[in-house]
């Protein structure tokens, strides 16, 4: 099967590799349909990350069981499944509490930007599409970005404490902060203040549910967002996770307000903020998105219609153009590539 590999530094390439087996009894063997490239790839792809070369990435799966382990009982083979970004066996202290991605589990993903993937703990990990939408595939593309960043963003929602008729500040206009501001608007936020750097991808951002938006940079950026909050928000939610997008978040955040962050840190030095968040007596919550904890209700609202992140894909690719679609997002040329093998 065609599988993509990381070779070092902008070198991704898609290979022949083994298909996928059975290994334990709780696997199961998926057959990828629709998957994706994720921001934090670009991480490894600009050699800002440590990633072995010679390994299989991707991350966001979704596709069709062909086989299961003995031990497997919630999907079985001509299931269409998708399953959050991190494995997890559901069964442990912390599945137990929904923080899935500090399950004890050591398994994970060998590749999703793949034709096919092994599960392990299948039923812990994967979530079953009811078989009236296997086919639909406006539904299914809907679906794709429930492995990552629509949950990474309502992640973020969650962890800022937007609730209904709040004010909500969203920094970063990639994929995670569109998603962000679509989540803001389910809460029921009254006023979405999303800054980015791109207006095309600000205008998705007001699409998507934002009431004003924020193109500046720097200090006028802040001051613009200050203004429009009378102050700064009680609730920010960083979608970026570098050091300036963090120093932005706790600058536009009123005393005593919460800052829920989900951007993966590069370079982050907490020092250049901290000072600012102990002044103010701001919050820091947020992390890895327990995407299995937030799949379920999500993807009840995409199956009824009432939420649809699928325009955050700009560019679609198959499997031999996934380098085109890191190339694409690296260059700023797409927001997020969706990857059909």
């Amino acid at each position: 099967m065609k599988a993509t590999v990381f070779h070092g530094e902008g070198d991704v390439r898609v290979e022949d590799v083994p298909e996928p087996e059975i290994e334990e009894p709780t696997d199961a063997v998926v057959r990828i349909t629709h998957t994706a490239v994720c921001g934090s790839d670009l991480w490894f792809y600009r050699g800002q990350r440590d990633v072995e070369p010679g390994s299989r990435v991707g991350h966001e799966p979704m596709g069709v069981v062909e086989a299961v382990g003995e031990d497997v009982t919630s999907v079985r083979p001509g299931d269409r499944v998708v399953a959050p970004f991190s494995v997890s066996c559901g069964e442990c202290e912390f599945c137990r509490k929904g923080l899935y991605t500090s399950c004890t589990t050591d398994e994970g993903w060998n590749g999703a930007q793949a034709e096919k993937l092994r599960a392990p703990h299948a039923d812990g990990t994967l979530v079953r599409i009811p078989e009236r939408y296997a086919d639909d595939e406006d539904t299914l593309e809907s679906i794709v970005p429930l492995t990552d960043v629509m949950c990474t963003g309502h992640h973020a929602a969650v962890s800022a404490g937007v609730d209904a008729g709040d004010t909500v500040v969203v920094i970063g206009d990639g994929a995670v902060g569109l998603c962000g501001v679509l989540a803001a608007q389910r809460l029921g936020a009254e006023r979405i203040v999303a800054m980015g750097h791109h207006e095309e991808r600000l205008e998705l951002a007001e699409e998507f549910g934002a009431t004003e938006t924020v193109s500046a940079r720097g200090e006028e950026a802040v001051e613009r967002a200050r203004e429009l909050t009378y102050g700064g928000a009680n609730h920010v939610m960083e979608c970026v996770g570098a050091e300036s997008s963090m120093g932005t978040a706790f600058d536009v955040a009123r005393p005593g307000g919460t800052v829920g962050y989900v951007g993966v840190p590069a370079g982050v030095d907490e020092a250049a903020f901290l000072g600012t968040a102990f002044g103010k007596n701001v919050t820091l919550r947020g992390g890895v998105a327990p995407v299995r904890a937030y799949v379920d209700d999500l993807l009840a609202d995409v199956l009824q219609g009432t939420l649809d992140p699928s325009p955050i894909f700009t560019k679609t690719v198959d499997i031999d153009g996934v380098p085109e679609g890191y190339a694409a997002m690296d260059e700023r040329e797409a927001v997020k590539v969706l990857v059909k093998p």
